[in-house]
């Protein structure tokens, strides 16, 4: 019992109980990794995420002392991998690397998603990001961007664009290159960006938008055209090539890009410490110089960043999907 301003007794077991919890925290962080770390990636093997997960992982994995594990759970336009992500326990042990199709799916799968695009993750780092380039097929008769909107226009209906699939990035790109020309073009959806370039290439279809890798070689051969970067700038690794502006079309800017997230929940030591990492990585001349001939630009941005560029992305990518009545498949 206590008697005036006399402060409580505080016995030797509750003691130890306060000292034991106070340290819990630090003492998680401190030991943490103490076993792999998972990174699902929610696509099939040897696209972009998957490429740039694993050339993160290694390195990583050094860092950390503690082997990255990279795993592939496509399906459902990425949900599958993302819910696997948001079930998992927030112990720093599982992450996923995600595309611009995260963000979009808050608004085409409005309603259905099992979890929360925002809030549902504890974002962590943009790894690299990747201005989207447009293509043209060789058998319309035009060499530059003007030329192949004219013929778009002179030829209303009969020109249609092709996208790895219904609010991939590249479909989303085209529907906003679409607003802001008032091209009259048809969708056709594939599944994956090598039938859609294979179709392009045989002129089954005269426009695609995809990132420089996959296209680069086919632009080197002749098989197809470079109209431009849908960038604010020449990137660095194609200082020759002009951006869409430069052709004409200003304000239309799409980037696919590499975001690590975490469950929500993760302590925040532990996704300051991958991000911080991150952007170690890809910082290093010869990681750079591996990015820049894949044609990433490294970012490794830390988590409030992240947090505020996917929310930035949601919204963006929101108003040209519900503006182009973009429908899941």
């Amino acid at each position: 019992m206590t008697r005036g301003n006399a402060m409580p007794t505080i016995t030797r077991r509750a003691a130890l109980s306060i000292a034991g919890a106070t340290l819990a925290a630090p003492a998680l962080a401190q030991a943490w990794p103490a076993r792999p770390v998972r990174f699902i990636v929610p696509y099939t093997p040897g696209g972009t995420t998957d490429i740039a997960t694993r050339l993160l992982a290694e390195p990583l994995g050094r860092a950390l002392g503690q082997p990255v594990v990279v795993e592939n759970r496509p399906g459902a336009n990425s949900i599958v991998g993302a819910a696997a992500t948001a079930g998992a326990a927030p112990d720093g042990y599982t992450f996923a690397m995600v595309l611009p199709a995260h963000a979009a799916n808050a608004t085409m799968q409005a309603g259905r998603l099992p979890f929360d695009v925002l809030t549902s993750f504890a974002p962590v780092t943009l790894m690299v990001t990747s201005p989207l380039v447009l293509a043209g097929a060789k058998q319309i008769p035009a060499q530059d961007l003007r030329g192949y909107m004219e013929y778009v226009r002179r030829n209303p209906g009969r020109v249609n664009y092709g996208s790895s699939g219904i609010g991939a990035t590249a479909h989303m790109a085209m529907e906003m290159l679409k607003m802001k020309t008032g091209l009259q073009m048809e969708h056709v959806p594939y599944r994956g960006t090598q039938p859609a370039l294979a179709d392009l290439m045989a002129g089954h279809i005269g426009l695609m938008f995809d990132t420089i890798s996959g296209l680069k070689p086919h632009f080197e051969s002749g098989a197809i055209r470079n109209l431009g970067f849908s960038a604010e700038a020449r990137p660095s690794f194609a200082p020759d090539v002009p951006t869409l502006a430069e052709a004409g079309v200003p304000d239309v800017i799409a980037s696919t890009w590499c975001m690590v997230l975490a469950p929500a929940g993760t302590p925040a030591a532990i996704t300051e410490k991958v991000a911080a990492e991150t952007h170690r990585i890809v910082r290093e001349p010869a990681m750079a110089a591996r990015l820049h001939d894949l044609g990433f630009i490294p970012e490794g941005t830390d988590p409030e960043r992240t947090a505020s560029f996917l929310r930035s992305e949601v919204e963006r990518w929101g108003a040209v999907i519900r503006a182009a009545d973009i429908k899941a498949e």
